[in-house]
């Protein structure tokens, strides 16, 4: 099918502002529905973006508009982050459906940014809205993007700022651009020292400093939440994330959230990190069922778009609507939702520097940690986006024994297991900790101990403490303990028979999470007596 290219296409939003789009069609007479893409990377490279076959797209009957959103690269505005995504998506979509060769109705759909921004449109409810794919999308901007468990994501954050927004399609001069590049090489000199580009970053990305400054739940974030317009949101879902994505609680609140408001929805979630889609990690290979091309993340939109803007199919769809790879079997598996329908919980306490299952240990112990934000514990793969992202070295089901190592990460393990056990969902630890009065973070991992010692981490999460006399650090000033409460991620693993469970507890994650506090501190972990420390897992039996 020969393909009609028109560029630089100029489309009025509420505002008066233009924004700058490509539109690809089939060279008919006949109109067709559009598919809407709105980045802010830059319309010029693959239409479909990184994970779809845009081209396909339109061989298959579809117009695919791509569009650089507000401030960048072609388009005009003033870049804010997420800030004009919402009104402005919809506007989009709203003159996408008017034009001749549409014909009034429209897709939405994009990977990272462009998936949230997608939701963001869809809540406005645009006319000819038919159908929505947010690929590794957030749920919020605060928590789950900016912010995790309280803590700032400075790896992710700081490098996405500067490469991924500053370098390319912000307007900078030669000198300003020069002086970027120099930042980005000095990455990690700013990773320990994120002061020393406080000047640059006023200067060319004042957003970054706004959200430094508002805390996560600060009415601050609602412009840019789909979170908080589920409700708004009543057109078919279909969202895609991985277990090692550094937005997969969002992705997993977004399925759960809108299919909780009554509106079809389904998820898949494969063993990808943000960057790395093809199962394959310097430490782990999954097979090639796990590759996105294998699975066919193109074909996926098109099924979930033909059924709802063509009408295609006969009737409902059936299916189970949750499909999973379980790390472990690594195999894929079909659900009919998440969470997860016939889940247990398993309670496994901490018990000296074992995790076992049945009753809290009678007997009280407690293990003190250092921190020092001069040698906090280094970030070893996990859902992350830093540096390495290019290659996966720094992401995804990394060995953890050298971190093991150190004195001020704990280690807490299980017996073996004499048979296979299939964990999915949300895995939560419930711990008594004294922080230091000058506040903490409390770190969590989740690991699977092969039988020859290999440490794969699973997934991890953090809760910050706020320093005394105001936050929960004051409890430290009186030596009483507090239960704090860590989210440690979702998974969908089979521990195989003769693997061990291990939970790691540090006191920093860097430089995923900035470094809290700044100064040398000591906290005290509890656990057993009246300071039932425990680790829950949602088993599921007979898997």
């Amino acid at each position: 099918m020969r393909i009609v290219v028109e560029h630089d296409l100029e489309i009025p939003v509420r505002d008066g502002v233009l924004l700058t789009a490509d539109l690809y069609r089939p060279d008919t007479a006949d109109p067709v529905p559009v598919l809407v893409r709105r980045t802010p990377y830059g319309r010029s490279g693959p239409p479909g973006g990184a994970s779809v076959d845009g081209l396909r797209l339109v061989r298959s009957g579809y117009a695919l508009l791509v569009q650089d959103v507000r401030g960048r690269f072609g388009s005009g505005g003033d870049f804010d982050p997420y800030w004009h995504e919402a009104a402005d998506g919809a506007d989009t979509v709203a003159w996408a459906v008017s034009q001749p060769w549409c014909d009034g109705s429209a897709g939405l759909f994009g990977r990272s940014y462009e998936a949230m921004a997608a939701l963001l449109a869809a809540a406005e409810r645009p006319p000819g809205l038919g159908a929505v794919v947010p690929h590794v999308a957030g749920s919020g901007f605060d928590e789950g993007w900016t912010r995790q468990g309280g803590a700032f994501q400075l790896g992710f954050v700081l490098y996405w700022v500067l490469y991924d927004l500053l370098l390319e399609g912000a307007g900078l001069s030669a000198a300003e651009r020069a002086e970027v590049a120099g930042a980005v090489d000095r990455i990690d000199e700013l990773y320990r020292d994120p002061a020393a580009a406080a000047d640059l970053l006023d200067r060319l990305a004042p957003y970054y400093r706004r959200w430094r400054e508002h805390p996560s739940g600060d009415p601050y974030w609602l412009r840019a939440a789909p979170r908080a317009a589920y409700p708004a949101i009543d057109v078919p879902v279909l969202h895609l994330t991985g277990w090692y994505d550094i937005f997969l609680a969002g992705a997993l609140e977004n399925y759960r959230g809108i299919r909780e408001c009554g509106n079809r929805t389904c998820l898949v979630v494969g063993p990808w990190s943000h960057c790395i889609t093809g199962g394959i990690f310097p430490q782990r290979r999954y097979g090639l069922a796990a590759d996105e091309a294998e699975l066919d993340v193109t074909a996926l939109h098109l099924e979930h778009f033909d059924r709802h803007l063509r009408r295609s199919g006969e009737g409902p769809d059936r299916r189970d609507p949750v499909r999973l790879f379980l790390t472990g079997a690594d195999s894929w598996r079909t659900f009919p939702d998440w969470p997860v329908p016939g889940t247990e919980e398993l309670v496994l306490h901490l018990d000296g520097r074992r995790l076992t299952a049945g009753p809290a240990p009678a007997r009280a112990g407690a293990d003190r940690i250092r921190h020092d934000p001069a040698d906090p514990v280094p970030t070893t793969g996990g859902a992350t986006a830093l540096p390495g992202q290019f290659t996966g070295g720094d992401c995804g089901p990394l060995d953890q024994r050298e971190v093991e190592r150190r004195p001020d990460v704990l280690c807490f393990t299980g017996e073996p297991l004499g048979a296979p056990l299939t964990v999915v969902g949300d895995t939560v630890l419930t711990v008594y900790v004294t922080p230091d009065a000058a506040g903490a973070d409390v770190t969590a991992k989740l690991v699977d101990v092969h039988p020859g010692g290999r440490a794969e981490l699973l997934c991890d999460g953090v809760r910050r403490l706020a320093a005394g006399p105001d936050g929960v650090g004051a409890a430290g000033e009186t030596g009483g303990p507090v239960e704090v409460t860590v989210a440690v991620g979702a998974v969908g693993h089979v521990f195989r028979a003769g693997h061990r469970i291990r939970l790691e507890v540090a006191a920093s994650n860097a430089p995923r999470f900035d470094v809290h506090p700044p100064a040398l501190a000591h906290h005290t972990v509890h656990h057993g007596g009246d300071h039932p420390s425990r680790l829950l897992l949602p088993r599921l039996p007979g898997a």
